[in-house]
Parts: C-alpha cells; sequence; structure tokens
C-alpha cells in the first residue's frame, strides 16, 4: 500500500491519539476495579462505578482500541519495510496481543462486576494496573530504539 507524505503522517497522528486513548483507559479502568471492590454491592457507590467502568469499556477503550490496531496495520501496510524481519516489530507485535488480550480481560470483570459477581481482591487489580504499564514500556522502547 502507498500513502503520500501527508496522508502517512495524518494517519500516524490519529494512530498515536488512538492508542494515548486506549492507554489511558488500561491504565484506569484497573484502578476503577480497585475502588469498586471495596463498595458495598447494591450502594450508589458501586452502581456509579458500574456505569463509570461501562462509559469507560464501550465509549473511549473499544473504539481506540479498534482505530489503534486499524491505524496501525494501515501504517505497517505503507511501510514498505520487511518490519517482519527486524528484532523489534515481532516484540512490539507480541506486546501488542498482550495487551489486546488485557484489554478482553478487563471486559471480562467489568462484566462481573456489573452483574455484582467479583472474584478477585484489590490487590489483585493493583497487580493487573501495572501490565499495561509494564507493556506500554516495552512497545515505547521498541518502537523509539529499534533494538538489534
Amino acid at each position: 500500500m502507498e500513502l503520500s507524505a501527508t496522508a502517512y503522517v495524518w494517519i500516524k497522528a490519529l494512530h498515536v491519539m488512538s492508542v494515548i486513548a486506549w492507554m489511558a483507559g488500561l491504565l484506569y479502568l484497573p484502578r476503577l476495579y480497585v475502588y469498586h471492590v471495596d463498595a458495598e454491592v447494591g450502594s450508589d457507590k458501586s452502581e456509579t462505578f458500574k456505569i463509570m467502568e461501562r462509559r469507560l469499556m464501550r465509549g473511549i477503550m473499544n473504539p481506540a482500541m479498534m482505530a489503534s490496531v486499524l491505524f496501525g496495520l494501515i501504517l505497517m501496510a505503507a511501510s514498505g519495510v520487511p518490519i517482519w524481519q527486524t528484532v523489534w516489530f515481532p516484540v512490539k507485535a507480541g506486546c501488542i496481543l498482550a495487551m489486546m488480550v488485557m484489554h478482553v480481560f478487563c471486559g471480562k470483570w467489568r462484566r462481573a462486576f456489573a452483574e455484582d459477581r467479583n472474584p478477585h481482591s484489590g490487590r489483585f487489580y493493583r497487580f493487573m494496573n501495572e501490565v499495561p504499564a509494564v507493556l506500554m514500556v516495552v512497545i515505547v522502547i521498541m518502537v523509539i530504539v529499534q533494538p538489534g
């Protein structure tokens, strides 16, 4: 796929913006779960968390993830470089897949909270809150430094 230089930088800008929105959600949603664990089932606080979690997932995270993947695939196709032959790109791609798995789990946990059947502790969600941050660090290093 061939893009003009102008189209390429616009797609790249849209990709970066969508990744930022997706990461914000992946970093914030597990933190909401940490606080939701302590809210009494059926309380106003618990019901407010349910609304916040649903809106974050459906209104921001899902569209941002889809846009990130779409724009990323366009950039990959337009690069014209055999990036799969590099060391950094498969590592980045693996981390992106892990980030997508984390997204799916966040959705699963959100549904559990929505049905008042959360099985995890605040400590579990505190730990899970760190997963996207670690993946983000690896992805940024792979993209900017391009080791190997």
